[in-house]
């Protein structure tokens, strides 16, 4: 009798679109895995009760996409360091019957933005559009590179003060409501979902220089609504965020089997796919 393949997915609502199947699946390959990956389509009422029973099925890890990435920061235990300062998971892992909650999101990021695109971090100077689950998974490991100061600038200028509040010993981290936001930026990311409906947060004009570069969380098959205004302001280069996503999950694969896959491969090979 074969052994099933290990078991792992994507929990969230939508998911149909995610391209995290092929994304784990091209991991596998190159790294000899045998597992496979499936997609869970979950409203926020029944979060709990699929992944209880994805686990019951054998599921060994999940990766967690929104809305769900405080409900299993809420389900999980033992969180890492990099979770709990999230306050959001977007891995877990049963290991040892404990539910290991983890967020990656930071990670990828910075690896994107470091590695991949070749981003100067120690000493820039960072707007954050937003201060939702997606900002909060970044600030730690922006800040663990050294940026200078971080703006996070919110429509809800609350929400972006409870956020900085959080890393009480970062005087390098402020708040900011959009129209009081000045100076022009090394790096502006967009951490709102605004590119999901073709909007784009109100960041101020006077933001953007010709050495800013502009980064979207978001991505699709053409330039995100951030990324069309940001070239047309002027900046000097910009991004979207599928390397983030390649990145975050070969994170999230580490996390699973030990072992990180080179990115580079999948990434151009994912890119491809969108077209």
């Amino acid at each position: 009798m074969v052994d099933a393949p290990d078991l792992y997915g994507l929990i969230g609502h939508p998911v149909a679109h995610s391209r995290s199947p092929l994304i784990h699946r091209l991991f596998a390959a190159q790294t000899g895995q045998d597992m496979s990956y499936v997609l869970l389509d979950a409203d926020p009422a029944e979060f709990d009760d699929v992944v209880a029973d994805f686990r019951n099925r054998g599921g060994k890890g999940l990766n967690v996409t929104v809305p769900h990435k405080e409900a299993a920061f809420r389900l999980s235990g033992p969180r890492t360091e990099r979770a709990r300062m999230a306050g959001a998971v977007n891995t877990l892992a049963w290991q040892d019957g404990d539910l290991l909650g983890d967020n990656t999101d930071g990670a990828g990021l910075v690896r994107d933005l470091q590695t991949n695109l070749g981003i100067r971090l120690e000493d820039a100077t960072i707007l954050v559009a937003g201060a939702g689950g997606a900002a909060s998974g970044i600030i730690g490991p922006l800040l663990d590179c050294g940026a200078g100061c971080i703006v996070i600038a919110n429509r809800t200028p609350e929400r972006a003060d409870t956020l900085v509040a959080r890393f009480r010993s970062c005087p390098q981290l402020q708040s900011a409501p959009f129209p009081e936001v000045r100076g022009d930026f090394d790096l502006i990311i967009n951490a709102t979902s605004a590119s999901l409906s073709g909007q784009v947060p109100p960041v101020p004009d006077t933001a953007v220089g010709p050495t800013t570069f502009c980064y979207d969380l978001m991505y699709s098959k053409d330039p995100t609504a951030f990324l069309a205004w940001a070239v047309a302001r002027g900046a000097r280069d910009s991004a979207d965020g599928l390397g983030m996503l390649v990145e975050q999950a070969a994170e999230s694969f580490l996390v699973w089997r030990g072992i990180r896959p080179a990115t580079a491969p999948v990434l151009d090979e994912v890119r491809r796919s969108l077209s």
